[in-house]
């Protein structure tokens, strides 16, 4: 089949790349100029199955509400006068209840244990090389941090997750370079997990998908309406001369490399050129665009951007700082080594303004890597980046069939995307080419929000 994705990042590179794998004729669309050029270009790294939960759990209510004004509160929520937002809140708040939370939570995990045994998979068959580490350690500041991990410990291993509680000083001997002289209670030691460049994966797995298996990808390429009244997709596609380029934020002195997308200019501005192009399928990928361009399909779809901030510096020497990867779980800051730098990665920030970047997120960045590796890291200069996560209210993506002939989804993966990817982009190849799934697919499907 003739089959068109939209969306470049981690979610629709992989789904390119296995839709191309089984022979199928592919072109994705995206108006970036490279892939992982926005929510995937620097998130924290994790593919751990332990962290793929759901944003609302028993108990996150009462915590969002009580740190939500604090300084250096994990959440930040910008009010608005959208009925999208306060009707995404309200679901959210329903979905938080203990029998809703399982369910999600095991799917979650168990689509995070797919993508992990597919990612590996892909590693040996392509030979990738992407500055991988094994093996997540969890902080425990205080002894309330350590009483809530316990709680949740029989949880983790009733899932079949691999986790133990060992002592601050077995946790100071794997990574030596912690700061003894911040306070460490205790910390839980991960084996599985493991951490990588979600961003150097998206482009070799282009490549891949190009190379061996003829998949043609589209840069500056606006899709801007989807057609299905012949019963096959047609795209309106504004194609660019020059691809999407983007812009820094002026105020922010340290800010290297990608933050806020430029708007691909209308037909009115006589710089695109405008084509309707039909195909025999369409995977939607597109992230947080989705809901608009799914809307004109009769489909409403409560994604929300949530934002989320990482910093990643160059190490002053390459033997210091982390050996692997770590989360900080009092302040839900990740810290990941990747290759001679280190990145520090989280928040979540519901509204405001996308192009702008929270000065508070920022400090609390610098202040977790300081704390745990102060002098490890050149702090000038650093690469600092705010990515939009697609986030459903109750956590699992959407993944399979729209309920529309023709057209599919997998889209609404939140912070785990990285994580969900490649087994997400396996169960949508394997729906459409009407093949065994590995999955139970009820939880991802659209009909919970049929109505």
């Amino acid at each position: 089949m003739r089959i068109a994705v939209l969306g470049a990042g981690i979610i629709g590179v992989t789904t390119a790349y296995e839709l191309a794998a089984d022979g199928h004729e592919v072109t994705v669309f995206d108006r970036c100029s490279s892939v992982a050029a926005e929510s995937s270009f620097a998130n924290a790294g994790f593919v751990a199955p332990a962290y793929a939960a759901p944003w609302a759990a028993p108990g996150m209510r009462s915590r969002v509400l009580r740190q939500l004004f604090t300084p250096d509160a994990p959440w930040r929520w910008a009010p608005s006068l959208a009925p999208a937002q306060w009707c995404w809140i309200l679901r959210w708040w329903s979905a938080c209840r203990p029998d809703v939370y399982a369910r999600n939570r095991r799917a979650l995990f168990e689509l995070a244990r797919l993508s992990q045994q597919r990612l590996r998979e892909l590693r040996q068959q392509l030979a990738l090389q992407y500055e991988r580490s094994e093996g997540v350690l969890v902080l425990l500041r205080t002894e309330r941090d350590l009483a809530v991990v316990r709680r949740n410990l029989e949880v983790l291993r009733d899932l079949g997750l691999q986790a133990r509680e060992i002592s601050a000083e077995h946790c100071r001997a794997l990574e030596p370079d912690l700061n003894p002289s911040e306070p460490l209670a205790a910390a839980l030691q991960l084996p599985n997990d493991e951490t990588g460049n979600c961003r150097q994966v998206a482009h070799l797995l282009r490549d891949a998908a190009e190379t061996r298996h003829n998949a043609r990808f589209r840069f500056g390429a606006q899709v801007s309406h989807i057609d299905t009244r012949a019963q096959r997709p047609v795209l309106r596609v504004h194609q660019v001369a020059a691809p999407a380029e983007f812009a820094t934020t002026p105020s922010l002195a340290r800010t290297r490399g990608p933050q806020t997308p430029r708007s691909v200019p209308s037909p009115a501005d006589g710089t695109a050129a405008v084509s309707h192009e039909d195909f025999d399928a369409l995977v939607v990928c597109a992230g947080v665009d989705s809901p608009a361009l799914l809307r004109d399909l009769g489909l409403r779809i409560p994604i929300l951007p949530v934002h989320g901030y990482s910093a990643t510096f160059a190490l002053r020497i390459k033997e210091l700082g982390p050996r692997s990867a770590m989360m900080d779980e009092h302040h839900k800051v990740a810290i990941t080594r990747l290759g001679p730098r280190v990145r520090v990665a989280g928040g979540a920030e519901l509204g405001g303004d996308p192009r702008k970047m929270h000065q508070g997120a920022l400090e609390t960045l610098y202040k977790v890597l300081q704390d745990w590796f102060p002098g490890a890291a050149q702090l000038a200069g650093p690469q600092l980046w705010k990515g939009a996560r697609p986030m459903l209210p109750d956590g699992p993506p959407l993944i399979g069939a729209s309920g529309i002939p023709n057209i599919w989804l997998n889209i609404g993966h939140g912070g785990s995307g990285w994580a969900l990817a490649c087994g997400s982009a396996r169960l949508v190849a394997d729906q459409i080419g009407q093949r065994p799934h590995a999955l139970d697919l009820g939880p991802f499907s659209i009909k919970r929000y049929a109505s």
